[in-house]
């Protein structure tokens, strides 16, 4: 059975990384994006990143520009974008397409694990949140306006486990 652990993604620099370097931990994945009313909620994210990463939660932020064409600039813009306005230190992957026949795997994993509202399988906005047991499994999808410190709760149980 698959888990997060049998994926790859890029980093925002090009880079190469296999998720399963974050065997044991517990992830946020994110599907981001620059120009869209939900774009504070990386001030919010970045706050669950410092609380809980020292305990092992791992937020990853992937830039999509697919909804509303909120995200246009580069990977180098985009990085710049969030280290400046909102001082992201976690992770950013570079950007993807999360939807269609180009999404990427990963993605097409998630929405196979975790539906939507209504059970839904497409992301349906930016901002769609995923988090990920210490087992590599998903354990509850978050709708874009269900803002991160929301997901505190849940968080520091699935730490506990």
């Amino acid at each position: 059975m698959p888990s997060v652990y049998d994926f790859d993604a890029e980093q925002i620099g090009g880079q190469t990384v296999a998720l399963n370097q974050f065997r044991g931990q517990v992830l946020l994945v994110v599907n981001t994006a620059s120009a869209c009313g939900f774009t504070p909620q990386f001030a919010g994210l970045e706050e669950l990143h410092k609380t809980y990463g020292p305990q092992g939660l791992v937020v990853l932020g992937f830039p999509c520009n697919q909804f509303g064409a909120q995200d246009r600039g580069s990977n180098e813009e985009i990085a710049s974008f969030c280290q400046l306005n909102y001082g992201v230190g976690f992770p950013m992957m570079a950007k993807i397409q999360v939807n269609g026949p180009q999404a990427h795997p990963l993605y097409q994993w998630l929405v196979q694990e975790a539906r939507g509202f209504l059970g839904t399988k497409a992301i349906k906005w930016n901002f769609t949140k995923f988090l990920i047991g210490k087992d590599g499994r998903v354990l509850r999808r978050y709708a874009p306006f269900t803002k991160p410190g929301r997901l505190r709760r849940d968080i520091e149980a699935a730490l506990a486990a």
